[in-house]
């Protein structure tokens, strides 16, 4: 997998997962603990998109 193709993907994950935390946050009786988790991934993700960019 090129290092194009892998970025697009990673942005892929992280639009896809930035619109499931927007989602989660809205429903009521969100799982606190799960949106945290899911927000720590996408910036895990959007740290190794930076760094792969640079």
């Amino acid at each position: 997998m090129s290092l194009n193709a892998h970025l697009e993907t990673l942005k892929k994950k992280h639009t896809s997962l930035s619109e499931a935390v927007e989602q989660a946050q809205r429903a009521p009786g969100a799982d606190a603990m799960e949106v945290a988790a899911m927000k720590k991934q996408k910036l895990r993700l959007k740290e190794q998109i930076t760094r792969l960019s640079d």
